[in-house]
């Protein structure tokens, strides 16, 4: 479902406040495998997407996502009423997501590995 997307997107990744974008997340920058889990609502149960990190920014192919990846690995992303949470650590990371999908409010969990 069209959250569902969103949401994964947004899962994805994004940014730690006070860094400076040039500082920020360069750790973390490559391509990353999300994993989006629906726990409550009416969202897709499952999703995964791709999601790119360079110089800590997160961006999609085809989606408006607003995030970033900290220098320690925090990542907070948020795209169209979606938004996610978590921690980077080396080549994994997890969160949480919430959102909706057709006013339906949402939530589950995410899981990346970079690849």
């Amino acid at each position: 479902m069209r959250g569902a997307r969103i949401f994964a997107v947004l899962l994805s990744f994004v940014l730690a406040g006070l860094v400076s974008p040039a500082l920020a997340g360069k750790a973390y920058d490559g391509l990353w495998n999300v994993r989006i889990v629906t726990k409550t609502g009416s969202c897709d149960p499952v999703a995964q997407y791709p999601l790119m990190v360079t110089n800590g920014k997160v961006s999609a192919a085809g989606a408006d996502i607003s995030g970033s990846v900290g220098n320690q690995g925090y990542v907070k992303v948020s795209i169209r009423g979606a938004y996610a949470n978590g921690q980077l650590s080396g080549n994994v990371g997890s969160g949480k997501w919430n959102g909706a999908s057709g006013g339906i409010p949402c939530s589950g969990r995410w899981e990346a590995s970079r690849q």
